[in-house]
């Protein structure tokens, strides 16, 4: 298995997962092997950028023979740590924790959802995608108990200024943030900040662009 370091550039790291999810794709289409040319047509990039993006982590193909598109991703779903099967809890159970609860396939990425919290006394004991709300009183006894590593904030300013803290004293490794505003965190934490509004606005740059306005 190939290894991480923390000296990969973060825009390598955020394509990670694009590989990861068109080499999943070619391997349903029963495709065993590509060249770096042939993927990154597929991808949109070159194939000197791939060659560079995972000679990064020591290379995985030969010269003139390509990539075995299964091992590749069997190297790269490692590198991202998707066979650790980290346990995760989604905080707040309003429309966007229930959405992502119900339409995010954790078990198939390799993360174990095994909580959802709210502190609307109204969604206690809701079920969702099988789990039950808890209240937010549950939140360190039951991290603890289940050594919960990955907490997904879907939650508003005024919250995660509460939550955060909290979640940081009882050892949680990642957070998701959904929320829109930026959390600080010791750097001993993994944050990914998920802006949808960033999102839009990047989108309607481009259509701008391609408007010629």
């Amino acid at each position: 298995m190939k290894s991480a370091n923390r000296d990969v550039p973060v825009v390598v790291v955020k394509r990670l997962p694009r590989y990861y999810r068109y080499l999943g794709e070619l391997l349903k289409k029963g495709v065993t092997r590509i060249s770096s040319g042939e993927l990154g047509k597929k991808m949109g990039v070159t194939a000197s950028q791939i060659r560079q993006d995972f000679n990064c982590f020591g290379g995985f193909g030969q010269q003139g023979y390509g990539y075995d598109i299964e091992n590749l991703y069997r190297e790269i779903g490692d590198i991202l740590g998707l066979s650790n099967g980290y346990k995760t809890i989604i905080v707040g159970a309003g429309h966007l924790g229930h959405a992502l609860a119900n339409h995010s396939n954790f078990a198939k990425r390799g993360f174990e959802l095994v909580g959802i919290f709210d502190k609307d006394p109204e969604l206690s004991g809701q079920i969702i995608q099988g789990l039950p709300v808890q209240t937010m009183e549950n939140l360190e006894s039951f991290c603890t108990e289940n050594r919960v590593d990955i907490a997904i904030l879907a939650l508003p300013k005024l919250a995660i200024e509460m939550v955060v803290p909290r979640l940081v004293k009882i050892g949680i490794k990642g957070l998701l943030n959904f929320s829109y505003t930026d959390i600080e965190v010791p750097e001993n934490i993994a944050v990914e900040n998920v802006h949808l509004s960033d999102s839009l606005m990047t989108l309607s740059y481009k259509i701008t662009q391609n408007n010629g306005d």
